[in-house]
């Protein structure tokens, strides 16, 4: 393991880097990276941030999360730059999401190209999740 992870402030974040990592993860696809006021606030008043970085530094994966520490802890946002993609970091950064509320059960919408990941890492599917857009 080349990299380590460490629970962070949202807000206290470099904001080029974060959307750097969700360009180079892909997320960046479906999710408004082009409003920079919106995106500081996502990443500011989500309760739960992890990040991963590697030996130099540098910001290869984030969780960006909302949990009540009781029962539920909703993982809106995984992302891992490519390069690191299926070296392990995904999965660190859910199980640290874990560890940062242990006992509580974890909800997560899937981007497209993950939905055969998640069941791998024991994920189970819920066929009753909706979604109200504004």
């Amino acid at each position: 393991m080349s990299w380590k992870i460490e629970r962070v402030e949202g807000a206290d974040l470099d904001l080029d880097e974060v959307l750097e990592v969700y360009r180079a993860s892909g997320l960046g696809e479906r999710r408004p990276i082009e409003d920079r006021e919106r995106f500081a606030a996502m990443l500011g008043h989500a309760n739960l941030v992890l990040v991963a970085r590697d030996e130099p530094g540098a910001l290869i994966g984030i969780v960006r999360a909302v949990s009540d520490f009781s029962y539920v802890t909703y993982l809106s946002d995984i992302a891992v730059t490519l390069g690191q993609q299926r070296s392990g970091v995904g999965r660190a950064l859910i199980a640290a999401t874990q560890a940062e509320a242990p006992g509580v059960k974890i909800v997560l919408l899937s981007a497209p190209a993950a939905v055969d990941y998640y069941p791998r890492i024991g994920f189970t599917q819920h066929n009753s999740a909706w979604v109200l857009n504004p």
